[in-house]
């Protein structure tokens, strides 16, 4: 079952609620030079990304995504453009009225950059930092609201403030805390157009983080949309499979609006791997889904090379689970929440499954794909 959550509008492509997990990539290039952005954005959006984040330093930055939007729309991408700002609350505040959704970091919003010492805070002065926080950030909110600009809260491991270190340290419970402390201020400014994500390297805290934190906004009743992804995960078999590990788990807990694959490789590299995830946890389904059995002495066929003919043959049936079984032992019941089966009875011979049903036995393997195919197509007919 997966969180209920409130719909937030990031430019005209909703997220949260009963919306798909929304799959979103980061560009590289200077956000100050407007062509390669641009190219880039395409090359994510022909991929398949829905949302893309651009780096926004300074005011140049922000304001130049106007630029970008407009390039973009000549050629017909209507992409949302997410600006990422780190230490500088103004620059927020022009992102607000130039992009579709704002990202800051509760790390560093209003503090300075950490300086990683032990600073003690008295109730007092802890209170006081609060209200500089408050002070600072409504503003922004109130540009937001009138901009229809949504928000997006990223905490990471790496960069908490000195305040919430001296309190709770590097922990996940200070990582909660560092977002709760700005989702408070939303609620009571009712601004709910707000997308909350908490990152970090290490895989075993980024889970165990996002978990706390989705208790914590659920016991609070603030039922925010969440962002998942691993931070620097890296490139490669690594990137992958670390992205994979952290974002799946979370899936499968029913957790994530949109994710992000962070991969050291162009962009566009990140999409398919993002939607590999989803597919895989079974929470998004945008290709034809195989299941085959590792092969064994019992397998009468190239099990390699059949698997390669039913895909080419089906690949284009987006929403089927197709299953290729070598043998008997491992067919009906290993395959038993495939669409339809593939398996090998022996002696050049196949049988071929609808669900759990023999449809037809003793088939040539020769005449094995096509006889499949005439069967789906047989049912998509009725």
């Amino acid at each position: 079952m997966r969180r209920q959550t409130v719909e937030v509008m990031v430019g005209n492509v909703p997220m949260g609620a009963d919306h798909p997990i929304r799959v979103q990539s980061m560009t590289t290039a200077p956000t100050t030079d407007t062509q390669a952005c641009v190219e880039q954005i395409k090359r994510i959006v022909d991929a398949g990304g829905e949302y893309v984040r651009l780096t926004t330093q300074g005011v140049r930055e922000a304001e130049n995504l106007t630029n970008i939007r407009q390039a973009l729309n000549r050629d017909g991408y209507h992409v949302p453009l997410i600006a990422d700002v780190h230490f500088n609350a103004g620059v927020a505040d022009v992102a607000a009225l130039h992009a579709d959704a704002v990202r800051i970091n509760p790390g560093n919003y209003v503090d300075p950059a950490r300086k990683f010492r032990k600073i003690e805070y008295t109730d007092d002065e802890y209170a006081a930092e609060l209200k500089k926080i408050e002070d600072r950030f409504v503003p922004l909110l109130n540009i937001c609201r009138s901009h229809h600009t949504a928000l997006r809260l990223g905490v990471n491991h790496g960069s908490l403030s000195d305040r919430i270190m001296s309190r709770y340290g590097d922990t996940p419970e200070g990582m909660v805390e560092s977002c709760m402390e700005f989702l408070r201020i939303c609620v009571d400014r009712q601004f709910d157009q707000v997308v909350v994500s908490i990152k970090a390297s290490n895989t075993q805290v980024m889970t165990h983080t996002v978990r706390l934190m989705a208790q914590t906004m659920d016991q609070a009743h603030m039922p925010f949309p969440l962002h998942l992804g691993v931070t620097e995960a890296g490139e490669g078999s690594d990137g992958r499979l670390k992205s994979a590990v952290g974002i799946g788990a979370l899936l499968l807990d029913g957790l994530g609006d949109t994710i992000r694959v962070s991969l050291s490789e162009p962009p566009e590299m990140e999409i398919p791997v993002a939607y590999d995830i989803l597919q895989a946890a079974g929470r998004r389904i945008s290709k034809t889904e195989y299941i085959s059995c590792p092969g064994c002495g019992r397998t009468m066929y190239d099990l390699p090379q059949t698997i390669a003919r039913v895909k080419a043959a089906t690949a284009h049936l987006t929403g089927l689970k197709i299953a290729i079984m070598g043998c008997i032992v491992n067919g009906p019941g290993e395959m038993a929440d495939a669409d339809y089966g593939y398996v090998g009875a022996g002696r050049g011979r196949v049988s071929l499954y609808r669900g759990k049903e023999c449809v037809e036995t003793n088939i040539a393997e020769a005449d094995a794909v096509e006889r499949l195919l005439k069967i789906i197509d047989a049912d998509r007919r009725h």
